[in-house]
């Protein structure tokens, strides 16, 4: 993939996670994608911070989502290869304080394989 397009794929990712917009969010990754998150293994330790599969993904944003209804994400730094996308952006909701977040995609023809978060 190009650069260019990966930049796509992740401005789009943008654009519906402040949608709140489930089912595009999950047109964009890859039926069995991995997404690791900090915040995930605090609330289902379980999980060791890893979700695998497009309804485990869907579960877990929609409880997101259910949650904290003024998520917002403001984006302030994208850097893209062929294969992956390093995104800066800053977590704001309501009565909380920001919170700076990188996150990586990993993409394989067009679609989001595998994605993990990092933040303190």
């Amino acid at each position: 993939m190009s650069t260019e397009k990966n930049l796509s794929i992740a401005m789009l990712w943008f654009e519906a996670f402040n949608a709140h917009n489930l089912e595009k969010i999950l047109s964009l990754y890859d039926d069995e994608a991995q997404h690791f998150s900090p915040k995930l293994k605090i609330r289902h330790p379980e999980t060791q911070g890893f979700v695998t599969g497009k309804e485990a993904l869907r579960s877990w944003w929609k409880d997101s989502f259910d949650r904290l209804p003024s998520l917002h994400y403001k984006v302030t730094s994208l850097t893209s290869n062929s294969d992956r996308v390093f995104m800066e952006y800053v977590r704001t909701v309501n009565h909380e304080e920001e919170m700076l977040i990188a996150e990586v995609l990993e993409i394989k023809e067009g679609r989001i394989i595998a994605s993990r978060v990092y933040h303190g």
